[in-house]
């Protein structure tokens, strides 16, 4: 009895201690206590602002354009939905003397809700940038790097940024119907032309970025 009384002492013993790692696993590689858990209930996670999600926000399509998960197009589109917000944001505070109500907050993350999810989506559907192993390729994707490292550190507006990416947009579709009328080559007259176009864009890149708007919060 005391033989078979000890062994179903030990059994539970030994799945508490598993499910405890497996818990610890679990919180580690999420960053936070698993719901109900003493250590959630002790430290609550702290919400994101308002300016800590559009940070948040800037960052992930930095990054995007940055790995070439998002093309010109897609960064073109999400960043006037980021300006808009922003927009919004700026005159709910003018009107409330600096501030914002709850219902705007409320409303504001739900706002930024959406666009996060299409941010995610738009990096994670099949489209790539794609600029190929040529002088065109490299100066087009050189372009897009300087517009990411605007976006991150603050110096790239969101509207600024989506002006700058429909350029980009139109140049990219030039070069695509070009090639798919030569056979998937550049004439020199076409490379000269598309060089010229960002050379202009180049220059523009280079005036937004040292324009002195800047995005709301970024330190000077």
């Amino acid at each position: 009895m005391s033989i078979r009384l000890s062994k179903w002492i030990v059994m539970p013993a030994a799945v508490l201690l598993v499910g405890g790692a497996a818990l610890a696993q679990d919180t580690s590689s999420n960053g936070s206590s698993a719901p109900g858990s003493s250590a959630a209930a002790a430290t609550p996670a702290k919400q994101p602002t308002i300016a800590e999600r559009k940070e948040n926000q800037q960052d992930r399509i930095a990054n995007g354009v940055k790995s070439g998960q998002l093309t010109a197009g897609e960064t073109a589109n999400l960043e006037p939905k980021e300006a808009a917000i922003n927009g919004e944001t700026r005159a709910d505070r003018a009107a409330n003397g600096g501030k914002l109500t709850q219902s705007e907050k409320q409303q504001i993350n739900q706002q930024q809700n959406q666009l996060s999810k299409q941010i995610y989506q738009d990096k994670h559907n099949a489209k790539t940038a794609q600029y190929g192993n040529n002088k065109v390729g490299q100066r087009r994707e050189n372009q897009q790097d300087r517009i990411a490292e605007g976006i991150k550190s603050g110096q790239l507006t969101a509207g600024e940024t989506a002006k700058l990416e429909n350029q980009q947009k139109g140049i990219n579709q030039q070069v695509k119907a070009d090639r798919s009328a030569n056979g998937g080559k550049l004439t020199a007259g076409e490379k000269q032309q598309i060089n010229k176009e960002q050379n202009a864009a180049s220059k523009n890149i280079y005036n937004k970025k040292h324009n002195g708007k800047t995005q709301a919060g970024t330190k000077k």
